[in-house]
């Protein structure tokens, strides 16, 4: 199986002046990531509940701020539900953060000039359980680590281009 490192190897590299965007970008996607996996396992939950052991999560009914109710497949609802179906609030947030969560993919992919595998790879860790942790810790320090390089490289080409003046330049312009 190859790295990660050789799943990135571009020929493109971002730009010097790009580095406070990719920071800010590495940022969003991180919370962007652990929103999505902490709703996606959220959902697993509620997915054993309601398929495996027939109920929904109910928020603000008369059995309490949080209570189980039971669900009957057959009629595909939960008829003692009268407060807010907090199953179906998690599916509706997990959904529109997802979609949160490819924004952040793409703007991460993009500032940091990836092949497009990578944006695919980063994607899938918001369908798969426990993926998104694995993945926003993978990528976060590829990143950091291409930033640094990137960082190491521009220092050293500014270093390299900055000569001081020297003292006859100054004398023959007084």
């Amino acid at each position: 199986m190859r790295s990660l490192s050789s799943l990135i190897a571009t020929t493109y590299k971002p730009k010097a002046e790009t580095m406070p965007l990719i920071r800010s970008a590495l940022k969003i996607y991180k919370v962007c990531s652990y929103v999505t996996g902490t709703f996606l396992l959220l959902l697993v939950v509620e997915m054993i509940l309601k398929y495996i052991f027939l109920y929904e999560v109910e928020l603000g009914g008369p059995g309490g701020i949080v209570t189980l109710v039971n669900y009957f497949p057959s009629l595909g609802k939960s008829p003692g539900l009268t407060g807010v179906n907090l199953s179906i609030g998690i599916l509706i947030v997990h959904g529109w953060f997802y979609i949160v969560y490819l924004m952040s993919d793409f703007t991460l992919w993009s500032r940091m000039r990836w092949p497009f595998i990578m944006f695919i790879l980063i994607a899938l860790g918001g369908i798969v359980p426990f993926l998104s942790f694995l993945v926003a810790h993978f990528v976060a320090r590829q990143a950091r680590r291409e930033v640094a390089e990137l960082e190491k490289e521009h220092a050293a080409s500014l270093a390299g281009s900055s000569t001081p003046p020297s003292v006859g330049t100054a004398e023959a312009a007084h």
